[in-house]
Formats: structure tokens, sequence, C-alpha cells
């Protein structure tokens, strides 16, 4: 009978830490998986915001090496991420791709002028920026208007603000809620070790002694959730990297080495803090409320 309860309270033992640690593995994972996305989205904010540009259109008497020295000044300005030049001829080619018909024909003649189409650095798209640039490019000889989608500019800049405000909030929600689940899932594990602990405080044991194995445990438990936890992220990445690596950097090795490190600080950190108050509170109960 003996052999057969050590084997059961074994089994529960086991059971115990194995339900603990895909708690937390799974708690780990959500965290991660949210810190990946927040990490890169300073890459897709990059490239939504460098989609935005000018086309800069130029008077039609403008010398072919009068624009191209323009040209060159535009390239050198710290706010230009790529300039091209449009020459009337392509310009009418890519409105006839548009418009599905040879209007330079039925018109007799092309009204289309020459520009240069030019793509902002992303630090240099908020609309003040925006303005400051084009009341500066119309200051040259050569251009005649600047022409760019106010309204999606501002719109851009808008829903770049909300989403950032909406991804802090809802981060330091899953923050609070992880904290919450792996502080619950500890104080159930160590409740049903409560009989144990006093079992060792009444040999004598003192309270460091009695906590040693209960944290060592928890710091197991926090580097073995975050392997799992990574793992389960690499894999799902793995799988979305070519659909995305463009805008995520998925497989960028530096990143989830700095992401992994992150997981396993906050876990060990949680779980520590979490362990301790848990056993502490079973070192200071009395023996009698301990069937409560």
């Amino acid at each position: 009978m003996a052999k057969n309860e050590k084997r059961i309270s074994r089994r529960r033992l086991r059971s115990s830490h194995f339900t603990s640690v895909i708690s937390i593995s799974l708690v780990l994972f959500l965290i991660g998986f949210l810190g990946l996305l927040i990490i890169n989205g300073r890459n897709i904010n990059k490239t939504v915001r460098e989609s935005i540009g000018f086309n800069v259109i130029l008077k039609e008497n403008v010398k072919d090496a009068d624009i191209l020295q323009l040209q060159k000044i535009l390239d050198a300005k710290p706010y230009t991420l790529s300039t091209e030049y449009i020459t009337k001829e392509q310009a009418a080619l890519e409105t006839e791709q548009l418009v599905g018909g040879d209007f330079v024909e039925f018109l007799g003649f092309n009204p289309l002028p020459p520009s240069i189409r030019l793509r902002l650095q992303a630090a240099y798209t908020r609309p003040d920026s925006v303005v400051f640039i084009e009341q500066e490019i119309l200051n040259y000889d050569q251009v005649n208007e600047v022409v760019y989608k106010k309204t999606l500019l501002y719109a851009i800049n808008e829903n770049i603000r909300k989403i950032s405000i909406v991804i802090l909030g809802f981060s330091a929600l899953l923050t609070l809620v992880a904290i919450t689940l792996i502080n619950n899932t500890i104080r159930l594990s160590i409740y049903s070790k409560r009989f144990i602990i006093n079992t060792m405080q009444l040999v004598g044991a003192n309270r460091s002694f009695i906590r040693k194995p209960f944290m060592l445990r928890s710091i197991i438990n926090a580097v073995v959730g975050t392997v799992i936890a990574m793992s389960l992220i690499a894999g799902i990445v793995n799988l979305a990297a070519e659909e995305l690596e463009n805008i995520i950097s998925f497989t960028d090795g530096n990143l989830m080495l700095l992401l992994g490190a992150s997981i396993l600080v906050i876990s060990i950190v949680i779980n520590w803090i979490s362990t301790f108050f848990a056993v502490n509170k079973y070192l200071n109960i009395k023996t009698d409320k301990l069937y409560y």
C-alpha cells in the first residue's frame, strides 16, 4: 500500500509540474508573439510611411539638364528616400495603361508634363514636415507644382497613431493577464504542497531551507516554459516568413535571441516573486487553517 501511495504521489507531482509548465508556456507564447509584433512594428511603420511621396510636376520648357540637376539636388536632401524622373512619354504610357486607351492619339498631343517622383524617408512623413518640404521644393525654378494626396497622408499618420495606442494598451492588458495567470498557476501548485511545507516546518526546517526547492523549481519551470514558448513562436513564424519577410524580420537571429532573453527574464521574475509569496503564505499559516 505504501509503495502504491508513493507511486500515486509521484504521479500527481509530475502531473502538477507538467500542468504548471504548460500553462506558463502558453502564457509566455502569447507575450512572446505580441513582443515580436511590437519589435517589428517599427519595420511595418517604416514600410507604410515610405510609401508616401510627391509628384514634383515640372514646367514645360525646362531642359533635361536642368531636370537632372534638380534631381541630383533632391537626391542629396536628408528627407529623400528615392527619386525617379518621369518623362512626358513615360507619363503618357502609364496613363494609357491606367485608362486603357490611347488618349494621346485621341487628343492629338501629349498634355502631360514631365515630373519627378520623390519618395520620403519615414522620419519626414508627418504632416508638418511634408508641408515644409513642399514649400521648399516649390521654390525651385524648374518646379510648377507639387502633387500628393493630403487626405491619405493625414489618414496614414492618424491610423498609425491609433494603432500604436491600441497595441500599447493591449500589451499592458496582456502583461497584466499573464502575470495573473502565472501567479494563479503557481499558487495552485504550492497549495497542493501545503502539507509538505507544514511537515517540513514541524521537523524543524527553517524558512529559507523550505523555500529553496520551490524557488529552484520555479526557475526551472520558467526556463522550460520559455524554451517551449520560443519553439512554438519559431515554428509559426517560419511558416509565415515567406509571406511577410519584407515587413517582419521573423528570421533575424539577433531579434529572436533578444526576444527569447526578454521572455526568459520576465518569466523568471514573475515565477520567482509568485513562488516566494505563495510559499510564505503557507509558512505563516496555522496548521488548522490548512484544511480550508
